[in-house]
């Protein structure tokens, strides 16, 4: 497991269980979600999220994705296994541990799609490792690129 970021030592991190995807577009560009938040400037996630009870980080990568982007995905390999230190938006500081994966985009359902403070945004993978807010996430799409 790879680890980024130093937390801050006055603070107690929640560790959260979570799965990412990248998903490449038939153009080449990768699937981000662009999120804004009110008050605060909008940032660039890999779609994916935290892993409910009962979930594996496939099920909750298929799931997170759906709802972030309304893109239906089938997983892939793993890219890397990270942990990764943050503040969630609403302040919480938080740990995510759990795996990037390849996702491949099975079709699109609009239904699925519920985060209205998430946009579905494609980019140049190397435009997206200098805009994405975790450096983890970052260092994944590297990873990917470098890999083919």
């Amino acid at each position: 497991m790879l680890a980024f970021d130093a937390p801050d030592g006055d603070l107690t991190y929640t560790p959260r269980w979570a799965a990412f995807g990248i998903a490449e577009g038939p153009d080449g560009t990768i699937a981000l979600a662009q999120v804004r938040k009110p008050g605060k400037p909008p940032y660039f996630d890999l779609p994916g999220g935290a892993v409910d009870a009962g979930e594996d980080e496939t099920a909750a990568l298929v799931r997170e994705f759906g709802e972030e982007t309304g893109l239906v995905v089938e997983v892939g390999r793993r890219v890397v296994e990270v942990s990764q230190p943050f503040l969630k938006s609403d302040g919480q500081p938080v740990r995510n541990y759990g795996g990037i994966y390849v996702v491949t985009v099975a079709g699109r359902r609009s239904e699925l799609k519920v985060e209205d403070d998430h946009t579905l945004v494609w980019l140049d993978p190397r435009d997206a490792v200098v805009a994405l807010r975790h450096d983890a996430h970052a260092w994944a799409v590297a990873a990917w690129l470098r890999r083919g």
